[in-house]
């Protein structure tokens, strides 16, 4: 007997998994949809006995959905090992690897805002699935699912305290609590709620917390560790008299950061420490790998220490191919997806704002003085983002535009241009003549592939220089309006 499955029209699986509106497409018939092209795959490219792994975050309906994947499997003859309470995904993605599961399946919609929902598929190794890995799974959308003779089982099991206690591992409690520093925690309300506390209070050090409730509503912001929706923890950081603010997204595996000032400490410069720290502290073997639209910091400081580097397209599934192929140190994107192959080739918020802290107590520097003293010796770099929602034509027509070569940008020659992965163009700016190890100036145009958005990217020697890129390249992008 088979059971027809609904039309999977709404359905499509990304880079990560598939998203949808709650109530929209993100439908128990559509969560069926995704969870019987899982089961698919499973059957018929894994080892279906080996089990899969499903948890589940903290937005609306997210553990009945998990439930809902769950029964879909189980039916199918996979046995199902599923979480008894929120988790945060790296958890899973290591539990899925820990476990020798077929795979994994998380509930969750990371960044998005409170309506969203998705499905995000874990790979055995402990990862994002492989490019290949999800387009086997959107070719069996479409098929129906055969029914087993009798279901597998589904055991409910806690996938949190193996997990903890990895991470726990990975870092010097000790020395962070010898340094005396005090840490603002902030998980926005997501999957990560009181793990980096839970660790800090057991360890006898000094932290606070906030927005660790559990709340599907995110009130006020999306759960995204950036402007505007940080800007709690900019002021929490300052009347709590923290030296550091960590912070985690929706389902933990991105991290942000501000200073003992409240000054936003952006995922380049994060990336750029825990770097410096793995290489001068750890002095582990392997190479380093970066999204195209990252900092070139990392180049100054990978080529300092003798360790190649390795630019990709924009998205972590790139980090874990990487990781996968060849020995690689750390790797990471612009939107705080950091990951370490000793660890998991998969982004882990919550390791590293561990991470962040032990860096803190090794250097006996704040957060801001880490910042100051990494500008100091490999130059001022300073980033900046904006996210155009314009029309499809508006987008494809500025994109063609730059495309075809531009002469100047802002009244800067432009020197170069690459296009990886989107439009990059490298300016010859005047701001950084005579600044030590200026940056170099960069102007990146990328448009999404899935909605009618164009994101702008900028690094330069100043933030008045990539205040001005980003304006003009606005002004270049609005003239085909």
């Amino acid at each position: 007997m088979t059971t027809p499955v609904p039309s999977p029209s709404a359905v499509k699986f990304g880079t990560d998994g598939w998203r949808g509106i709650i109530a929209d497409d993100f439908t128990y018939a559509n969560v069926r949809v995704a969870a019987s092209a899982i089961a698919h795959y499973v059957l018929n490219d894994e080892d279906p006995t080996h089990g899969v792994c499903i948890a589940y975050d903290t937005r609306f309906g997210s553990k009945s959905f998990a439930k809902v994947v769950a029964e879909v499997l189980a039916k199918a003859g996979i046995p199902v090992s599923l979480a008894t309470d929120i988790t945060p995904t790296p958890a899973l993605s290591y539990a899925v690897r820990e476990r020798k599961a077929a795979g994994g399946v998380m509930i969750t919609s990371s960044h998005n805002p409170a309506e969203w929902n998705g499905v995000k598929y874990k790979a055995s190794y402990g990862g994002s699935g492989r490019p290949a890995i999800i387009s086997r799974i959107e070719s069996y959308l479409d098929q129906p699912l055969p029914a087993a003779a009798s279901p597998a089982p589904i055991t409910e099991v806690d996938f949190n305290p193996d997990y903890i206690a990895a991470i726990e591992r990975f870092v010097d409690l000790d020395a962070i609590r010898a340094s005396g520093y005090r840490f603002l925690i902030d998980t926005m309300y997501g999957a990560g709620r009181g793990v980096v506390k839970g660790i800090f209070d057991r360890a006898g050090i000094p932290c606070v917390a906030i927005r660790d409730e559990i709340n599907p509503a995110f009130p006020g912001i999306n759960p995204e560790p950036i402007l505007p929706h940080i800007e709690l923890s900019r002021q929490k950081v300052v009347a709590e008299h923290c030296d550091a603010g960590l912070i985690t997204d929706g389902d933990a595996d991105r991290i942000g950061a501000v200073d003992e000032h409240g000054n936003v400490v952006d995922a380049h410069k994060i990336f750029s420490i825990i770097l410096y720290w793995l290489l001068t502290r750890k002095d582990w073997p392997g190479d380093v790998t970066r999204a195209f639209n990252t900092t070139k910091m990392l180049d100054r400081i990978a080529a300092k220490y003798g360790r190649t580097l390795h630019e990709h397209g924009i998205g972590f599934k790139y980090v874990c191919d990487l990781m996968l192929e060849r020995e690689i140190l750390i790797g990471g994107e612009e939107s705080g997806g950091v990951g370490i192959s000793r660890h998991l080739p998969e982004r882990d918020g919550l390791l590293n704002s561990l991470l962040l802290a032990n860096v803190m107590a090794d250097e006996k520097k704040t957060l801001g003085q880490l910042v100051a003293a990494l500008q100091e010796e490999f130059g001022e770099h300073q980033y900046g983002r904006v996210d155009m929602h314009i029309t499809e034509e508006l987008k494809q027509g500025a994109i063609s535009r730059a495309r075809a070569g531009l002469d100047t940008i802002a009244g800067f020659k432009v020197l170069r241009m690459e296009t990886l992965d989107g439009i990059k163009f490298f300016l010859e700016n005047p701001d950084c003549t005579g600044k030590k190890n200026a940056a170099e100036t960069w102007l990146l145009l990328r448009a999404s592939g899935t909605e009618p958005l164009l994101r702008v990217y900028c690094e330069s020697c100043s933030t008045e220089s990539v205040e001005r890129i980003l304006a003009a390249a606005q002004q270049f992008v609005l003239q085909g309006a």
